[in-house]
């Protein structure tokens, strides 16, 4: 086969690889707390044709080599984690955290989960969960007769019984953070794993240790912007067109090479 086609070909593959990056980008654009992904590539090997060459005697100028390169390849897909927009719900179990930091949750599999969806719920037993049901660590009970559950800036859950009861404490929230987050394993439901590239969660409080405040009431949005993805989206288009007319090219080229012989 022309290594054109070949080269040319890797260049659709990654520029439609690279769209359905884009793609699960915008279908999460109101995903509470999800992360935009960016795919990155890199060139693969090169064919060298001419090594490099003295032009007349040793002191003179040398040519470089004369290489020719065989394509493209997927690198890595790298989640950006910078802070998404902090939208007010006035749910008094809806937290957000600014700045870094991710909350835990305790999984069937007896693994620890991390999130950044704060969109939290009391269990039938009155245990702080998740949507699906995952218990927030370390497990905050809150008694069936409370009337008001606040949480502080620092994750300390108090709550009031009756009307204009005293307030009492009944746990306090632990945000975990990683020296590298965009190294966390995605598992779906807003939920990531700690990886050997992620490094080991290093836990503490809020607003301590570099750890963000939880703000209640609020969630925080995707972090995905419109305008951009549609401008990486209409690139990627483009240049998926002009590889395959170099796939058109290539294979004309062959086709008036074919005549010549007959």
């Amino acid at each position: 086969m022309d290594p054109a086609l070949r080269t040319a070909a890797t260049g659709m593959i990654a520029q439609q690889t690279r769209t359905e990056v884009i793609s699960n980008n915008l279908a999460n654009v109101n995903t509470t707390g999800f992360k935009r992904s960016r795919a990155h590539f890199e060139d693969l090997l090169y064919q060298t044709v001419q090594g490099a060459a003295i032009v007349g005697q040793p002191d003179m100028n040398s040519t470089p080599p004369i290489q020719i390169g065989r394509g493209v390849r997927l690198a890595s897909v790298q989640r950006l984690h910078q802070q998404g927009p902090i939208e007010q719900t006035e749910r008094p179990l809806d937290l957000a955290i600014e700045g870094e930091g991710f909350f835990q949750v305790q999984l069937p599999n007896g693994q620890v989960g991390y999130t950044r969806d704060g969109t939290f719920q009391l269990s039938d037993e009155g245990t702080l969960v998740t949507q699906q049901g995952f218990t927030v660590v370390p497990g905050i009970q809150v008694p069936q007769d409370a009337t008001q559950v606040t949480i502080s800036r620092t994750g300390t859950v108090s709550i009031e019984r009756g009307a204009g009861g005293v307030a009492s404490e009944v746990g306090r929230l632990e945000l975990a953070r990683f020296a590298n987050p965009a190294g966390l394993m995605s598992m779906g439901e807003n939920i990531y794993t700690a990886t050997s590239a992620s490094g080991e969660p290093v836990l503490g409080f809020a607003e301590e240790d570099n750890m963000g405040r939880i703000v209640q009431g609020y969630l925080e949005g995707s972090n995905v912007e419109i305008v951009q993805e549609m401008v990486d989206m209409i690139t990627s288009l483009r240049a998926y067109e002009i590889n395959s007319k170099a796939v058109k090219n290539s294979e004309e080229m062959s086709q008036i090479a074919n005549n010549m012989v007959r």
